[in-house]
């Protein structure tokens, strides 16, 4: 498909509801099936992805796939830091993904999430053993096929954090396309120092965030989780005059 082909479907209506469907129904999924993804699904998905809007054309994203022993590996690498204490404190988040002060209603939406996750769960506020088995899960990719890894040149700006959003977001809403689901995991950022080794990253690339990608497992209650949203009414501001 090119940039200036006509829309695949004829009906306006019925292209509407596909590309709100597609937005609509992406949502961090956090148990998948270990069913593959083949390489083609995948380069087809980052084909349309590449075409987020970028300023002045820079396109600053740089991804890392992982599949198989490669991916294995890298988790691998990361349970024996988690299951080293002392080791694990070494590591930290390189820059703040996350406010250092929370506010609400930041504070109460983040709260909110992770209590029903966790009640979907059966785990009990306090429970910090089960607490921590399930964000551990993070470095498993929580059992998807495909992991990804994206970076960054140091030399970019913030300006280019907002155009590798886009770019994730491109990922993310063409993996439905293909049946597909995802969860975005800045979870990774702890241990960039391990992925970067794993990878061979050059100095000059930070890593930001990590992804699993695969087919999610409907039969996980984990899955059942839908976040809510706050109405337009209560993020806009509309002027006229």
């Amino acid at each position: 498909m090119q940039r200036n082909d006509t829309p695949p479907l004829t009906d306006a209506d019925e292209l509407r509801k596909t590309i709100e469907w597609a937005i609509l129904s992406r949502r961090s999924v956090r148990a998948f099936l270990p069913t593959p993804v083949p390489r083609e699904t995948l380069e087809s998905i980052l084909d349309v992805a590449r075409f987020a809007a970028t300023g002045v054309n820079i396109q600053p994203w740089r991804v890392h796939v992982v599949t198989g022993p490669a991916k294995d590996r890298i988790c691998a690498a990361i349970q024996r830091a988690i299951d080293d204490t002392a080791f694990d404190q070494t590591f930290a988040d390189e820059w703040d993904y996350y406010p250092r002060e929370w506010i609400s209603p930041y504070l109460e939406r983040r709260r909110t999430v992770g209590w029903n996750l966790y009640g979907l769960l059966g785990i009990e506020k306090g429970d910090k053993e089960r607490m921590k088995a399930q964000h551990s899960r993070n470095y498993k990719f929580f059992d998807a096929p495909v992991g990804l890894f994206f970076t960054i040149d140091r030399v970019m700006q913030k300006g280019s954090l907002i155009d590798y959003g886009m770019f994730l977001q491109n990922i993310m809403i063409a993996a439905r396309a293909h049946g597909l689901s995802t969860c975005p995991q800045a979870a990774f950022m702890k241990y960039h120092k391990i992925i970067a080794n794993q990878l061979q990253l050059h100095p000059s690339e930070m890593f930001l965030v990590g992804m699993s990608l695969g087919f999610a497992d409907p039969s996980s209650i984990e899955n059942s989780l839908v976040t809510e949203r706050a109405e337009v009414s209560a993020f806009s501001t509309f002027h006229s005059e």
